[in-house]
């Protein structure tokens, strides 16, 4: 992996906090991600199971981690499964963990290869009632192929009928959601990554550039400084494609006048940022581009101060969207017969702001968290208002990521990325 090693004291008190939660006599299983194929011999690269990541640290393919608190052996109240390496392996796709760097990188002591399961497991479970499974539950989620998990859990469903079975994910989601010390230093370095990129980028952006160039500058600037690449597919946007929300083509020319809308995060370690800006092309912000602007920020510098502890995530959005109707409507984008006469499902804002404010962030970039629950310490949310106006040709998103704090206002991981107009203009024309 390019990052730099994190320390186990991480993974081995997020398996101790997740051990707390499960049943008497019960073990807990963790498959890793598969890898998947492309055609021939091809694969894409290998992105780790997060909740197998979170857990263990382990961050290779055809890994097994077994968690089983009351296991009458105490050997085997935690064991990881990894795949036995060799000197052809080594020679051919590189160094793999050895069972003893397995256990210096999770903390976790016994280790087995993955060739020795079915007979450990087999044991294990005439030892246990409940076997928790590892379930994709998020609410995002529209996984259509069938994962290791779902494999493992329909054959331990058939080898073990008389079985109970639970859910890791109602544990993982609490759990997950409010972020240890050396997580946060983790997602900072990830936004510091992305800040670097940014800051390439605005010494680069110029009329006749290709969005697809901007793409490749941050590129650059996020693997030599050891991330992972981008945390999520960028959105590269200039002119009217800001307007499309979800716009990944990034194929089109900067043209002098236009706007960029920049929505790009670095992963690091598996951590993942997740920035907006939105810059001029040519340097130079016109005044109505720079009045919409002035308007977005401003709502997410109050929508910032909003995060706080005992917050609920659905009231929160209602609140943005009064900070947003009065913005709208002091720009002449809406009067205020567009507010009396709006549908309550459908606000008027949203003619102009159509998605959400803020998500939670973290090993996922639309990280694990019970929405319905109030909003604690240590969650880390993100805080993107937009206004999109395709009459006039531009959109403007901005978006940092912050920790919320035990009282006061919550800690921005962007803080030292530009997000002022004239910031960015004494930048790209230095």
């Amino acid at each position: 992996m390019k990052y730099l090693s994190i320390n186990a004291k991480l993974f081995i008190k997020n398996r101790k906090n997740f051990m707390a939660k499960m049943k008497p006599s019960s073990l807990a299983v963790f498959n890793s991600n598969d890898v998947f194929t492309t055609g021939a011999d091809s694969t894409l690269p290998f992105t780790q199971n997060r909740d197998l990541f979170y857990l263990s640290g382990a961050d290779q393919e055809n890994t097994i981690l077994v968690l089983f608190p009351d296991c009458p052996d105490p050997a085997h109240r935690e064991v990881l499964f990894v795949t036995e390496t060799n000197a052809h392996i080594a020679v051919w796709e590189g160094e793999k963990l050895t069972k003893e760097k397995a256990t210096e990188v999770t903390g976790i002591k016994t280790v087995y290869w993955l060739k020795d399961f079915d007979k450990k497991f087999f044991e294990m479970m005439t030892q246990c009632d409940t076997v928790y499974f590892n379930t994709n539950e998020h609410y995002r989620q529209s996984v259509e192929i069938e994962t290791r998990d779902d494999r493992f859990i329909k054959k331990t469903k058939a080898q073990y009928p008389a079985h109970n079975y639970a859910k890791s994910a109602p544990i993982l989601q609490r759990l997950r959601a409010v972020k240890d010390s050396i997580e946060i230093d983790l997602m900072q370095q990830a936004c510091d990554i992305t800040n670097a990129g940014f800051r390439r980028v605005l010494n680069f952006l110029k009329p006749g550039v290709m969005e697809y160039e901007v793409e490749a500058e941050f590129l650059h600037e996020f693997i030599r400084r050891r991330s992972d690449g981008f945390a999520y597919t960028p959105i590269i946007a200039s002119g009217n494609n800001a307007n499309v929300l979800h716009y990944i083509e990034n194929n089109q020319e900067c043209k002098d006048g236009d706007l960029m809308l920049i929505d790009a995060g670095a992963q690091y370690a598996n951590y993942a940022s997740d920035m907006s800006r939105t810059i001029p092309v040519n340097g130079r912000f016109t005044e109505r581009q720079k009045q919409v602007y002035d308007a977005v920020l401003r709502v997410k510098n109050d929508a910032t101060k909003m995060l706080v502890p005992g917050t609920l995530w659905k009231e929160y959005h209602v609140e943005v969207g009064k900070l947003m109707t009065k913005e709208l409507l002091s720009l002449g984008l809406l009067d205020k017969a567009d507010v009396q006469n709006e549908d309550p499902n459908w606000p008027a804002y949203k003619k102009y702001f159509m998605h959400g404010t803020s998500h939670h962030i973290g090993l996922d970039t639309h990280d694990y968290g019970i929405l319905w629950e109030p909003m604690q310490a240590g969650n880390v949310f993100t805080v993107e208002p937009g206004i999109y106006i395709p009459e006039e040709g531009f959109g403007i998103r901005l978006e940092d990521d912050v920790v919320i704090n035990e009282s006061g206002a919550p800690f921005n991981l962007m803080r030292d990325i530009p997000i002022e107009t004239e910031e960015i203009e004494e930048i790209m024309n230095a």
